[in-house]
């Protein structure tokens, strides 16, 4: 049974008292709790957070990629908010579920959590620590984490690594074949899995990027396929 969020949020702010809400849950505070056990060893949320190998994530919500101030981010996370890149619920979905394949070059080393109701709980344990919890709901009407995994059947094509380097001219005019990511981030001998679901991501603009939003959506599926399997073992 899941709290009403009102009171979940009075919980977590020690007491205060619980308000009426009609605005939509998104997961349950409390077994969000124990899931942020998995990120503990990097992040720190609550009174006294500070920042470790991750920024501490009071104020998460609404707060763009690489916002915090005295954290050094990575450039793929510097690059996506100044992209306009914000955090919600649905983008902190999208990215804890596969940080690496959300912003390729992220230092966050974290796989990331496959299943959607832990990915709700957390983000509904993380919403308490903002700065107006109570407000979030009806500030974020997209707040319902959604399930971003790419369908098994899609992630089963065998990609034809010669078709990928034919469609391949289009992607390096950008990113570099050699593998360097000097403004752009490289994309070579990345892992097949991860490729096919960021193209996916942009593609139904899960992921933010306009041009890369564009290109993606034109691709079939096995021209993903065949881009992943290319890119995973350039020749």
């Amino acid at each position: 049974m899941r709290w009403p969020k009102s009171l979940i949020c009075a919980v977590l702010a020690g007491g205060l008292t619980p308000v009426a809400s009609t605005a939509e849950e998104i997961g349950d505070a409390i077994a969000g709790k124990a899931v942020f056990t998995q990120c503990k060893g990097c992040h720190e949320v609550g009174e006294g957070a500070e920042n470790k190998s991750g920024p501490h994530l009071n104020g998460i919500f609404g707060r763009s990629a690489a916002g915090l101030e005295g954290f050094k981010y990575s450039k793929s996370l510097v690059r996506a908010g100044n992209s306009g890149l914000e955090w919600h619920a649905d983008t902190l979905s999208a990215y804890i579920e596969n940080p690496r394949a959300f912003a390729s070059g992220t230092r966050m080393s974290f796989r990331g959590l496959k299943d959607p109701e832990d990915r709700a709980n957390v983000i509904a344990y993380l919403r308490g620590f903002s700065d107006n919890p109570r407000d979030i709901p009806e500030a974020d009407p997209t707040a319902k984490a959604t399930d971003h995994s790419v369908d098994p059947n899609i992630l089963a094509i065998q990609g034809d690594p010669e078709y990928g380097a034919y469609l391949s001219s289009e992607c390096t005019t950008c990113h570099q074949i050699e593998g360097g990511d000097e403004g752009i981030p490289s994309i070579v001998y990345w892992p097949y899995e991860d490729f096919v679901v960021a193209m996916h991501a942009y593609k139904k603009k899960q992921r933010p990027h306009p041009v890369m939003q564009m290109v993606a959506g034109r691709l079939s599926n096995d021209e993903i396929a065949a881009l992943a399997a290319f890119f995973n073992k350039p020749n």
